[in-house]
C-alpha cells in the first residue's frame, strides 16, 4: 500500500500563536459606508440552536424547499455611547485630537475605568469622528456588571459622522439600527483557552509508530530542523493553545429577533440562562465561549450586500440539557 502523507500540521497564518490581550476583540479595520450609522455592534454568545428555513439562496440544489439551518444565538442588550472621539491622519498614523463626553454617564462605568471630570471640548482639525461606547452587560442574566468599552467608526462624510455622534451622546444604540435581517456581517471574538497542550492536539501531528523507542506523542526526530544548533520556530512544540483573537468573515444574518420568548429553550441555555433582550441568529458557529462578548462589524470583503432574510417556519426551544 502507498504510504500516506501527512504533512506538517498548524497553519502559518496564525503566528505567533499568542494569547489575546483581552477577552473582546481589537478591531484593526472598518469597512467603509456612505451610510451614517454606526458600523459595529457587540452581544454576548448564548449557544446554539437550529431552525428550518425556507432556502432563498438563487443557485442552491434546494432552492425553495425547507431545510435545516444551525444557527448561534447572541443577546445584544442596547450599547451606550460615553464619548466622541475626534482622529487626525498624520504621516505617523492616527492621533486623537480631541474628546467630547457625555453629560451623564452610568455609575457601573466606574467598575471599568476613572471617569473623567471634564467633559472635553471639540477641536477645530480633524478628520473623522468615532464612537465611544460600553456595553449594559447588567440587562443580561449572565452575573456580570463591569461593561466593556470600545470605539465603533461610523459611515458618512465627516459631518455626518459628527451630526450622527452629537445626537447619540448618552443615549442608547440598538443593534436594530446597525443591522438588518439577511445581511452579511463579520465576527471577531476570542476562541476557548485551552491552556498547556502538546503537539498532537496543538498542531495535528502524526503519533509514532508503536517501536518508538520514546514517547508517541512527540515530534520524533527532527533532523535538520536543528541543523543551526537549536530547534526552530516552524517546529510543532507543546504550548499555551486557544484564547486567540479570530476573525470570520461573511456570516449570514438570518433574524434580529425582539422577542425572548421565541428563542429561548427550555431549562434555559446550558451555561448561560434565558435571553432577556434583542438578539441576533447568526447562520453557523461562532469563536469562543458562552457569556464572552463577540463583536459584529460591517463586512469587510463584501461577498453581496444582502440575501432576503429567508422565512423560518421552526424554532427550535427544546432543552439543550441533553437528557
Amino acid at each position: 500500500m502507498p504510504r500516506t502523507r501527512k504533512p506538517r500540521a498548524g497553519s502559518m497564518q496564525f503566528w505567533p500563536r499568542v494569547r489575546a490581550r483581552h477577552s473582546y476583540a481589537r478591531i484593526r479595520n472598518w469597512s467603509h459606508s456612505t451610510e451614517a450609522k454606526p458600523l459595529g455592534f457587540a452581544g454576548y454568545k448564548v449557544g446554539m440552536t437550529h431552525l428550518l428555513i425556507n432556502d432563498n439562496r438563487p443557485y442552491s440544489l434546494t432552492k425553495g424547499t425547507d431545510i435545516f439551518c444551525p444557527v448561534t444565538v447572541i443577546e445584544c442588550p442596547p450599547l451606550k455611547t460615553a464619548s466622541i472621539r475626534f482622529y487626525k491622519k498624520t504621516k505617523d498614523g492616527l492621533m486623537l485630537v480631541g474628546e467630547t463626553i457625555a453629560d451623564s454617564l452610568d455609575k457601573d462605568l466606574e467598575r471599568k475605568i476613572t471617569l473623567p471630570k471634564k467633559k472635553g471640548k471639540e477641536p477645530s482639525g480633524y478628520d473623522f469622528v468615532r464612537l465611544s461606547c460600553f456595553t449594559q452587560p447588567k440587562l443580561t442574566g449572565i452575573g456580570k456588571k463591569k461593561p466593556e468599552i470600545f470605539e465603533i467608526a461610523i459611515g458618512g462624510t465627516k459631518d455626518q459622522q459628527l451630526s450622527y455622534a452629537k445626537e447619540k451622546i448618552g443615549k442608547e444604540i440598538s443593534v436594530a439600527e446597525v443591522f438588518k435581517d439577511g445581511q452579511f456581517l463579520d465576527v471577531h471574538s476570542i476562541t476557548k483557552g485551552k491552556g498547556f497542550q502538546g503537539p498532537v492536539k496543538r498542531f495535528g501531528i502524526q503519533l509514532r509508530q508503536h517501536k518508538s523507542e520514546k514517547s508517541r506523542r512527540n515530534p520524533g526526530s527532527l533532523g535538520p530542523w536543528r541543523g543551526q544548533g537549536h530547534v526552530m520556530w516552524r517546529v510543532a512544540h507543546a504550548g499555551k493553545m486557544g484564547y486567540h483573537l479570530r476573525t470570520e468573515y461573511n456570516k449570514h444574518l438570518v433574524k434580529i429577533g425582539n422577542k425572548a420568548d421565541e428563542i429561548n429553550v427550555k431549562g434555559g441555555f446550558v451555561n448561560y440562562g434565558l435571553v432577556t433582550n434583542q438578539y441576533v441568529l447568526l447562520k453557523g458557529s461562532v469563536a469562543g465561549a458562552r457569556k464572552r462578548i463577540i463583536r459584529l462589524t460591517a463586512p469587510a470583503r463584501v461577498k453581496r450586500e444582502t440575501l432576503e432574510a429567508p422565512q423560518i417556519s421552526y424554532i427550535s426551544t427544546e432543552s439543550k440539557q441533553g437528557r
